[in-house]
């Protein structure tokens, strides 16, 4: 009899002192084979060697070799790890295969996280559950009852937590929302930044962190300004005088649109007369962006443009007041033709620009208009037939290469011209003017110009003179950029 159980150990010793380094190597094998295709099974192969194995090899050793009884606490104890390390390779396996390999667009894709750990809890506490039975030979029966009578208990206590995850499970099964998205919940704007088991949390546009329970995030109206599609529609009002014709405000409004930087321009943007005010016309402004996060910058690129593009085209904005008029003549024109008055004291002298005693009686054909930071005068491919002064501020010529990237070729201050390029020949522009900072323009038309070159044949050579500088600094500057020599 002992010498069969000398020969049951021995068997049992080879098997494990040559078994368990084969199987060892065989497994790194594989999982460094796996890890070099970026197979996600390589991770639960991993779990096998290196907790597993080694666990089972030991439980192994103490039955056959040690010969420890089953009643013996001590084989218990490695038992229940063994169960332990098998349950955690499990859950491990289970994920990669349903969920991790799980491809784009699929149900498995969509599982919500949530939902994955607590069905992972679940297998948990069965895993627990058949580890007491089977090792330890537990009364289940009793332990029900008892985590039963303690539910209970717990639940009571943990009503609204246990009705936040609840309302989570819901949410996170609907999907209306995932991390990333703008979101509005009642007053509240905010960026979705994680989901968790109790709450959502957003980030707002002040860059403050706002914790919203699920309970509470479930009660109301979700407003997600990122789904179906990425893009937001905004509206703005803005009111402009009865004097103004509604077409030629919805016209300045759209153009304006389309030149602010991070506007769409498709869809493009749409104008509409809203209501007929106390004080205004009032017209609502609907234009679209790509991301929400750039909503607060845009709206005011186009509210500063609003106002610059109003002052050229002669458009008013009245106060939301009642204003009582007393009519003397005309006292707006006065106050323009002062405005202009005080603007011809800044024309450059050898500008042969006829100064009139009666400032009222100045030619239409010579306006003043004014230009934001960042807005175009002239824009490259586009006819223009005037000849613009800069009066105050300081602007920029531009041309444009073939890949649509502007290059700067000169600056332009205060006393100098532009616009002589295409001033009388009719073709689109070679180049593009950009105010740099606020700009106060004097523009006088080609018929106004060819008067002056009457009265003084040497500003043509003037003309002349800037016109052939500025061509050859284009020209130099499309070899040095364009041709790359």
């Amino acid at each position: 009899m002992s010498t069969i159980l000398s020969s049951n150990i021995l068997i049992w010793a080879i098997a494990l002192i040559i078994g368990f380094p084969l199987l060892v190597i065989i497994l790194g094998e594989i999982v460094h084979s796996l890890q070099k295709r970026g197979k996600p099974l390589a991770a639960t192969l991993q779990v096998i060697r290196n907790l597993v194995l080694p666990v089972l090899v030991f439980l192994l050793f103490t039955q056959h070799i040690l010969q420890l009884p089953p009643s013996d606490e001590r084989l218990r104890s490695i038992q229940t790890l063994l169960w332990i390390c098998i349950i955690h390779a499990a859950l491990s396996l289970l994920n990669t295969v349903l969920f991790e390999q799980a491809k784009a667009d699929t149900w498995r894709s969509k599982v919500p996280k949530l939902l994955i750990d607590l069905s992972r809890l679940f297998l948990v506490l069965l895993g627990t559950a058949i580890v007491l039975a089977t090792v330890w030979k537990a009364d289940l029966a009793g332990l029900v009852t008892a985590l039963g009578v303690s539910s209970i208990v717990i639940g009571l206590a943990l009503q609204d937590t246990l009705g936040s995850v609840m309302s989570g499970i819901a949410l996170l099964f609907e999907q209306p929302f995932s991390v990333g998205d703008w979101l509005r919940v009642g007053n509240l704007v905010g960026q979705v930044i994680d989901i968790n088991w109790r709450s959502v949390r957003l980030i707002t546009l002040e860059k403050e962190m706002v914790i919203i329970p699920h309970k509470v995030i479930g009660a109301e109206v979700i407003r997600n300004f990122s789904r179906p599609q990425k893009i937001h529609a905004e509206r703005i009002q803005i009111g402009f005088s009865y004097k103004n014709p509604p077409n030629l405000a919805k016209y300045v409004l759209r153009t304006t649109a389309l030149e602010t930087q991070g506007i769409l321009l498709n869809p493009e943007p749409h104008i509409f007369t809203l209501s007929y005010d106390d004080s205004a016309i009032t017209y609502e402004v609907k234009f679209f962006i790509e991301d929400y996060a750039d909503l607060e910058e845009i709206r005011d690129r186009f509210m500063t443009r609003v106002w610059y593009a109003a002052q050229r085209n002669d458009l008013s904005i009245p106060f939301p007041i009642r204003t009582l008029y007393h009519f003397h003549g005309p006292t707006s024109r006065a106050e323009g033709s002062k405005k202009f008055a005080e603007s011809l004291q800044s024309i450059p002298s050898f500008v042969p620009l006829e100064k009139s005693e009666n400032p009222q009686m100045r030619s239409p054909d010579i306006t003043l208009q004014h230009f934001g930071a960042g807005e175009k005068v002239m824009q490259q491919g586009y006819a223009s037939n005037a000849l613009y002064i800069v009066i105050a501020g300081q602007a920029v010529m531009s041309v444009k290469d073939k890949y649509g990237q502007e290059h700067e070729v000169l600056p332009i201050k205060a006393g100098e011209f532009f616009g002589e390029m295409t001033l009388f020949s009719g073709e689109p522009s070679t180049i593009s003017v950009t105010a740099i900072e606020d700009l106060e323009l004097m523009m006088i038309s080609a018929s106004e110009v060819n008067q002056m070159i009457d009265r003084q044949p040497s500003f043509s050579r003037e003309i002349s003179q800037v016109l052939e500088i500025r061509r050859r600094a284009v020209q130099s500057l499309k070899q040095e950029t364009f041709t790359g020599i």
